[in-house]
């Protein structure tokens, strides 16, 4: 089995001579990459960084997700696993459980409900094949800034995700990997974590052009920011920072020097995520030179980890793919301050509404169980005992939505697991049959879909977010690729370069 991950390339005197695949794989994720802020702060880059990507590594410049409604959880879950959430289930970051009506963490596990686990990702992931096809030898580990996105990437049978907890300001693991951290990190946590330092952080422009040149629209001048942690946020403040990447890159490092990653030749891999979204998650005109700085530091430390890696593995060894979340936080604009058609659709208000009108029809009951996000649950039991099919609820529930203000499309569940039309096909592939309501509700684009009992409410765009895809190192020769790619490739195509089977729901071709 462990032959899997070794490959065979004839030598000029026609000997086949044995090839390895690479000693290790480092899948990069970063969060909420954009190429226009990529390419409009280029001038501030250094040589080894996204330079070095875009120049010698294979680029696909229009990479997409195949699934509307995207977020950390969903994005990270669907690289790792080469399918969309209608097969491996993380719909997002929350959902709502059908049998409590209470909200679920995607990383809380279903069985111990004080452990955070992978077992809501209910497909095999590239790192869980790696493991079978290796008989337990390769390593795998994973670190983020984030929990979701560090036990996602991680899969099932990694050796350990690592995370920085909010309210410590540490790293941290779970039970379900480990019982106790390793010496190494325990030491991070007591002398360089986030916890040890933060009084004494400081957040300015890492470079001098970083805090004084706008490379935004111009909108009025900007001052140059800095930023000290303090309070019973800071942590969260400092997780959503450029400053954090610098953690993510050390981690790496000492990962790879502390458990022998990618010194055999059995194929190891490493998942990171970094980040490269607002501080603070703020909208971008309130921290626009934090943003532009992010972006540098994200290329210094891209820099110093490939540069730290190939020096210690050697460069034909490493393998490194990288691409994005693909969203963004949304600002929350004021489109009507400009005249710009836009308003707000209250779900709770709507499901209260549907409620009244299938009382009119059938007579008085709770027909709706509640609302979440731009979903609607049905009372299946209440329709059952009625003899009311839920076919005839969902219709109707569409019909009467539908015809209400800033409503652009309605599905139900069972339009979306029928349908064959490829209109609706983003929609289904991010819909789930046990995760998501009966109702389905789009907005139109410039309005906001609220809820007032959460007091959550996002902004709906319709537009696309452009962002890469690059896979460079071993074996991999420099090309730009202007084709459209979707991340549902990306496992397939690490699975054939290391030579295993990709991921059991994965049904995509590799991209070459």
């Amino acid at each position: 089995m462990v032959l899997a991950v070794l490959g065979f390339q004839m030598e000029a005197s026609g000997q086949e001579k044995i090839q390895y695949a690479p000693r290790l794989v480092v899948n990069i994720t970063i969060d909420q990459l954009r190429t226009d802020y990529l390419k409009a702060f280029a001038p501030l880059y250094g040589a080894d960084g996204f330079k070095r990507l875009l120049a010698q590594g294979m680029v696909y410049e229009n990479a997409s997700y195949p699934f509307s409604n995207i977020d950390r959880a969903s994005a990270i879950s669907s690289v790792i696993t080469g399918v969309s959430p209608y097969y491996h289930s993380i719909i997002g970051e929350r959902w709502l459980d059908k049998e409590t009506l209470r909200p679920v963490w995607c990383t809380d596990d279903p069985k111990q409900s004080a452990l955070d686990s992978p077992n809501q990702l209910l497909v095999s992931t590239l790192g869980d094949e790696l493991k079978v096809a290796t008989e337990g030898q390769s390593k795998i580990f994973a670190f983020a800034p984030t929990k979701d996105a560090a036990i996602l990437s991680a899969g099932h049978a990694a050796d350990a995700a690592f995370w920085l907890d909010t309210q410590t300001g540490q790293w941290r693991t779970s039970t379900y990997y480990l019982n106790a951290l390793p010496t190494w990190i325990l030491s991070v946590n007591e002398l360089r974590s986030p916890s040890a330092n933060i009084s004494k952080v400081i957040w300015e422009p890492v470079i001098e052009l970083s805090g004084t040149f706008n490379y935004y629209q111009h909108t009025g001048d900007q001052k140059p920011f800095k930023h000290l942690f303090k309070g019973e946020r800071k942590f969260i403040e400092y997780q959503s920072s450029g400053l954090v990447n610098s953690d993510i890159t050390e981690m790496a490092q000492q990962c790879v020097t502390n458990h022998g990653v990618g010194y055999d030749r059995v194929t190891d891999l490493l998942c990171l995520t970094y980040y490269a979204g607002t501080f603070d998650h703020k909208p971008v005109s309130d921290c626009q030179l934090e943003l532009q700085d992010t972006y540098v530091r994200l290329d210094q430390e891209l820099s110093k980890l490939i540069r730290s890696l190939e020096r210690i593995l050697g460069a034909e060894h490493v393998l490194f793919v990288v691409t994005s979340t693909g969203y963004c936080d949304e600002d929350n604009t004021d489109y009507a301050q400009y005249r710009i058609p836009t308003g707000t659709f209250y779900i709770d208000r709507t499901a209260n509404l549907l409620n009244m009108y299938f009382g009119a029809i059938w007579g008085q009951g709770r027909y709706v169980e509640t609302s979440f996000k731009n979903q609607i649950f049905l009372n299946h039991k209440l329709l059952e005992s009625k003899r009311i099919s839920l076919t005839d609820a969902g219709q109707r529930a569409q019909e009467f939505i539908s015809q209400l203000e800033g409503v652009r499309n309605v599905y139900t569940a069972l339009q979306l697991l029928s349908s064959n039309n490829p209109q609706v096909s983003h929609i289904r592939n991010g819909f789930n049959p046990e995760r998501n309501g009966d109702i389905m509700i789009e907005v139109s684009p410039g309005w906001h879909i609220a809820n007032e009992t959460t007091q959550v409410q996002q902004l709906s765009r319709a537009s696309f977010m452009q962002f890469p895809l690059i896979i460079y190192g071993t074996g991999i020769q420099a090309e730009t690729v202007k084709t459209p790619v979707t991340i549902d490739r990306i496992a397939p195509t690490i699975a054939k370069i290391i030579r295993i089977r990709a991921p059991n729901a994965c049904s995509s071709e590799p991209l070459f």
